[in-house]
């Protein structure tokens, strides 16, 4: 965040206009406001001194696969259909087959977009805590069977439910169509 020549959230206004590189802040501020001010102006992620090695790692790790996630949504269909849902993963959105938009934080659309670009496989608890910790310190396997019980009432559609349980794995899409 200090570097010598200028301000690390200006560097990184400066590359969120030119680029889609994922940021993560590493510094010694660890104050709220330099935190909650490097998350909304431009980073993925901010992390204080001293550093987890694994940590960052691993933060490293899920921003690439997000950005991974996010590059195959714009070369295919940026829209994919299943049940009563439309996912759009360039606007990141969830509409209803009648086209109403549906709510949703940004841990509960990853998290989705997660389960329908795994073609009805089953995520482990552990994967899905990696695609939904970008911004939250402290994010456990509660805190993922937390998101699919708050998915599993916005997606009440068919009466068929969207997200199925896998004993001792994780979840899937319940879905077997997919359009």
């Amino acid at each position: 965040m200090q570097l010598p020549d200028g301000d690390g959230f200006e560097l990184a206004k400066e590359i969120q206009a030119t680029s889609n590189a994922g940021i993560i802040f590493v510094t010694r501020r660890d104050t709220d406001v330099d935190r909650i001010l490097g998350l909304e102006v431009a980073g993925d992620h901010y992390v204080t001194k001293p550093i987890n090695l694994r940590d960052l790692l691993a933060r490293a790790r899920s921003v690439l696969r997000r950005r991974s996630i996010d590059r195959k949504a714009a070369r295919n269909h940026n829209s994919i259909a299943f049940g009563d849902w439309i996912i759009d993963l360039t606007r990141r959105e969830l509409l209803g087959n009648d086209g109403k938009p549906v709510a949703l934080t940004r841990a509960e659309f990853d998290l989705l977009a997660a389960l329908v670009g795994a073609d009805g496989r089953p995520l482990s608890r552990d994967y899905l805590i990696e695609v939904v910790s970008n911004r939250q310190a402290e994010v456990d396997i509660r805190t993922v069977d937390a998101l699919v019980a708050r998915l599993r009432r916005k997606l009440v559609g068919s009466g068929t439910p969207v997200i199925a349980t896998v004993t001792g794995v994780g979840y899937k899409l319940a879905l077997s169509e997919r359009l």
